[in-house]
């Protein structure tokens, strides 16, 4: 995902929040929100030689600890120590979300042939009342409306889940810097999407042996994102998220 900005999983590296606006006035918990997202999207993805380092150093657990104390939400930080070297957690990586074949039969209805992977990081695979193309649509939509789009030389569906984590960290940030009504557009993020994908992900993989790093990293998106949710939706709504 690319905009006119560079992005930082480093939340006071950002320029969004740290080059417009007075630093007195930033919201600390909003981009301490935005920078867990951001390295949760990290996490979700392939592990590369960096992020492994960062992983096995405990610089990455000290940094998710850090944002999660400092975001306001009772929430219990992850585990993310690591035993596997790079290659095994890799693999673990590859035969838990991209190992398998499948093809849609029909995009418009989310008709799918497939044979694993055995755990999906794609909003509609845990959505079968819902389209394939409604739930891509409705999100390139809202990522075109905050200037965002799927960066082209790593394109993938709309619905990917790190998309959506970014997606999600970026407006965070916004919020943070005190852009009118992106609270509210974090919010029907998560009722719309975030919080269907995010919990379809930590049920499927419970369900599944061996997936160490991987099982906690889903387990502490879901609840992580549920309580963000419930605590915009005590904001605008008095009451708890859909």
């Amino acid at each position: 995902m690319t905009t006119d900005t560079e992005r930082n999983d480093d939340p006071a590296a950002d320029p969004d929040v740290t080059d417009r606006v007075d630093p007195e006035s930033i919201d600390q918990q909003a981009v301490a929100r935005g920078g867990v997202y951001t390295v949760m999207a990290k996490l979700l993805d392939e592990p590369d030689e960096d992020t492994y380092e960062r992983l096995q150093s405990g610089e990455l657990q000290e940094t998710v600890h850090r944002l999660v104390e400092a975001s306001g939400l009772a929430v219990d930080p992850p585990d993310l120590s690591v035993e596997d070297d790079h290659d095994t957690l890799c693999a673990r990586f590859n035969d838990l979300f991209t190992v398998g074949y499948s093809e849609y039969e029909d995009r418009t209805d989310g008709s799918l042939n497939s044979e694993g992977p055995p755990v999906s990081l794609y909003e509609t695979s845990y959505r079968p009342e819902a389209s394939w193309n409604d739930v891509n649509l409705d999100l390139a939509r809202a990522y075109s409306y905050f200037g965002l789009e799927i960066d082209q030389s790593a394109r993938d569906n709309h619905d990917y889940l790190p998309y959506q984590l970014e997606f999600a960290g970026y407006l965070a940030r916004q919020e943070a810097a005190g852009a009118a009504d992106v609270a509210k557009a974090r919010l029907d993020l998560h009722d719309r999407h975030l919080h269907v994908v995010t919990g379809g992900l930590a049920e499927r993989i419970g369900q599944e042996p061996g997936t160490a790093l991987f099982g906690e990293v889903a387990a502490f998106v879901d609840r992580f994102v549920t309580a963000d949710q419930q605590d915009l939706a005590e904001q605008f709504e008095g009451g708890g998220g859909t």
